[in-house]
């Protein structure tokens, strides 16, 4: 998401940054590439014509034109206008009320409705520890209630028995009923939607409301209608009220106008981006952050708290403690690998760090292969469990083996092999130059030789 604004911005200001003073013309035509930039990303026109107004007033000021750094001064006015615009602070979600509390889901019949259901629920169950349940209250579509049944088994919440022919308003009733005499602490109303906007869709959402009194109602609208989805965000907000909106499908935009016009339009937070298919591929809207991302600051707030779901602090102590013994075989790199793997790939990963959209171009002309993770994996579980632990017994004939069982050639058997090498090497380095060497600079020593 954001990939092609976020080259447009960093060509601007790349650009920006070879010269010295700016002139009012020279903002000018920074504030005529940045509304072209945002244009052709698809944010709505009235928030583009909103945005340029404030930046430009704020720029041609002297705190840009008299700057020791123009160039930072206008990244940081457009950096914070960014953030403005997206909401500023991230908005969490609204748990505070005697249980069971209610979140109704809704949004148009394809937009990602049930799925996110299933991700939000998975995510208050590990995040929040709390007990869920959800219900479908989508009688129209075809096997939509048995949908929610399986997506809920495999984020491991309950999911309301599913009795035929009985109709949404029963549905919510029966459903508030077993929420409160099981204790449940949060129930999740999945709405049913249509192919477009209409009246019998919103009365039936209202009667839900009513019935129902949910602390949230979140829309749940796909990135990839644009526009439209902007539209629909403000029907849905000016006919039943909406406290939050779910971004789906984010993954497969690259243009990122529906996240950067809905919260000027409907004047409600974006709370979640769904990232991708996988149950866990679900995050937090965070408005500083995406705007980072956009302006290449990139992300490092969002890679920490990836790496600490996926690792906890006794893993990450005991590998602490290996380090500094010298010691890494194949066993903790197998272990590395999967961790990666959670975290998104290499690709996932690099992208958060600061830089990397200006490196995109040769970033994609190297062809990170994220199957390379699966194919080392495979290496190190041909090897035997005494050659996982003593490499050095990896002659010749048992790395035929390997590669014959994992399936690739010996050259990539060779490969992981350096590379696990070349990890002990810097582990021996670790202890011998010990903590207080580490706090004291070692770490350009500790690179030597690193290839």
């Amino acid at each position: 998401m954001f990939s092609n604004l976020s080259t447009k911005f960093g060509d601007i200001f790349t650009r920006l940054k070879k010269r010295g003073a700016l002139s009012e013309a020279d903002i000018d035509a920074v504030a005529r590439e940045i509304r072209i930039a945002l244009l052709e990303a698809d944010v709505a026109l009235p928030v583009v014509k909103d945005f340029i107004t404030s930046f430009k007033e704020k720029a041609v000021g002297a705190e840009v034109v008299k700057s020791v750094n123009p160039a930072q001064m206008v990244i940081k006015l457009a950096n914070d206008h960014l953030t403005q615009l997206l909401g500023s602070e991230n908005v969490e979600i609204n748990l505070s009320a005697e249980p069971p509390v209610v979140i109704m889901m809704t949004g148009l019949q394809g937009s990602g409705k049930t799925t996110s259901t299933a991700k939000l629920a998975r995510r208050l169950k590990t995040k929040h520890n709390k007990k869920i349940l959800v219900a479908s209250l989508d009688v129209y579509r075809p096997a939509a209630q048995l949908q929610l049944e399986q997506v809920a088994k495999k984020a491991e919440v309950a999911s309301l028995p599913i009795l035929a022919d009985e109709k949404p308003l029963a549905i919510t009733e029966r459903a508030l009923k077993t929420a409160r005499l099981e204790g449940y602490d949060v129930l999740i109303l999945d709405t049913a939607g249509r192919l477009h906007i209409d009246e019998e869709l919103m009365d039936e959402l209202k009667a839900v409301k009513q019935l129902a009194k949910p602390l949230e109602t979140l829309l749940v609208a796909d990135s990839l209608t644009g526009q439209d989805a902007v539209t629909i965000a403000k029907n849905f907000h000016e006919q039943i009220g909406v406290t939050g909106i779910i971004l789906t499908r984010i993954d497969g935009d690259g243009r990122g106008g529906a996240a950067l016009s809905m919260r000027a339009v409907t004047g409600q937070p974006i709370k979640f981006l769904g990232t991708g298919e996988k149950i866990d591929e679900f995050e937090e809207f965070h408005p500083s952050r995406i705007a980072g991302r956009i302006l290449d600051m990139g992300d490092i707030v969002s890679l920490v708290e990836k790496a600490a779901e996926n690792v906890s602090q006794a893993e990450a102590e005991a590998m602490a403690a290996k380090m500094m013994q010298g010691a890494f075989d194949f066993n903790d790199l197998l272990d590395q690998l999967r961790k990666m793997k959670k975290m998104g790939g290499m690709g996932a990963m690099m992208k958060m760090l600061p830089g990397m959209g200006q490196l995109r171009d040769k970033l994609e002309n190297a062809n990170i292969d994220e199957k390379m993770l699966a194919r080392q994996e495979a290496i190190i579980l041909s090897m035997t469990k005494n050659e996982r632990i003593h490499p050095k017994l990896l002659n010749g004939s048992r790395r035929a083996r390997i590669a014959a069982g994992a399936g690739v050639e010996v050259q990539d058997v060779n490969k992981i092999i350096k590379q696990q090498m070349q990890m002990q090497d810097m582990m021996k380095k670790m202890k011998k130059i010990g903590q207080k060497g580490m706090m004291r600079g070692g770490l350009q020593q500790l690179m030597k030789g690193v290839n």
